[in-house]
């Protein structure tokens, strides 16, 4: 097959059905790690939805796309195929007891925050019997809530040109713990509590100024409330005047 036969696939895709090099000495925990490996499930992958199918027959290659197409995202392996290169960190691990007739009922619950540091951002939690179960459902859980993060430069310290802020003023909201992003100027940093820091990491913000209020030593409600923000900027009715001024863009920057 030439190249100008070759079909059009997504990333993740192209990846999975690329040939494997040879590996002189096998590694007996690559099974284990291929229980995990997104890229190594899309190889067995059968599309359920439509958007799935879509994703599989070379019809949809990027996210932006997917989002565009209006169909639910319900498969995890269409986050995988579009995005690949997605980290993901474990944000809280709490165990839970709940004494029942037959005894001590044990739970663990995990929130987990997954993002590309370009643009895209998830926040997922899950409760299961064993933590690595908890995680695994967790990440993939944050990966169906991905979401566009919409940076820009709204800081009147920065000079004229796009930047890795917010692009105005945004509040967000979890239980009793509200996060304030505000625009910082390029190369302020990020001045947000740690929690808060990894989620903007991972959406690929580097410049913010914060203000908190409430119970911030709530882990998971301190990352809800900043996810929260970022998720309210695309709700926030900009003109497009305003939007060439600030130099605001959603998703990746070179999309």
């Amino acid at each position: 097959m030439t190249e100008e036969d070759t079909p059009t696939m997504a990333p993740g895709l192209l990846q999975a059905y690329a040939p494997e090099e040879a590996d002189e000495m096998p590694d007996p925990r690559r099974r284990r790690r291929q229980q995990d490996d997104p890229i190594a499930n899309l190889r067995k992958w059968e599309p359920k939805t439509r958007l799935g199918a879509a994703v599989m027959a070379g019809k949809i290659i990027t996210f932006e796309a997917a989002l565009a197409s209006g169909l639910p995202i319900r498969e995890v392996e269409i986050v995988d195929a579009l995005i690949p290169n997605l980290e993901d960190e474990v944000i809280s691990v709490n165990m839970i007891q709940r004494m029942t007739d037959s005894g001590r009922r044990v739970r663990f619950n995990v929130m987990a925050c997954v993002g590309n540091r370009d643009g895209y951002v998830g926040l997922g939690m899950a409760k299961a019997k064993e933590v690595a179960t908890a995680i695994r459902k967790a990440i993939t859980a944050a990966k169906l809530n991905l979401i566009a993060v919409q940076r820009g430069n709204g800081s009147w310290e920065s000079a004229s040109g796009p930047g890795n802020t917010v692009p105005f003023k945004i509040n967000g909201r979890a239980a009793s713990t509200r996060v304030t992003l505000m625009p910082a100027a390029q190369g302020k940093g990020l001045v947000i509590g740690e929690t808060g820091k990894r989620v903007l990491e991972l959406a690929g913000i580097e410049d913010v100024l914060s203000r908190t209020k409430g119970q911030t030593r709530t882990t998971i409600n301190y990352a809800s409330a900043t996810f929260n923000a970022l998720k309210n900027i695309n709700t926030t009715r900009v003109t497009n005047a305003q939007r060439d001024s600030l130099y605001i863009h959603t998703g990746r920057k070179n999309a």
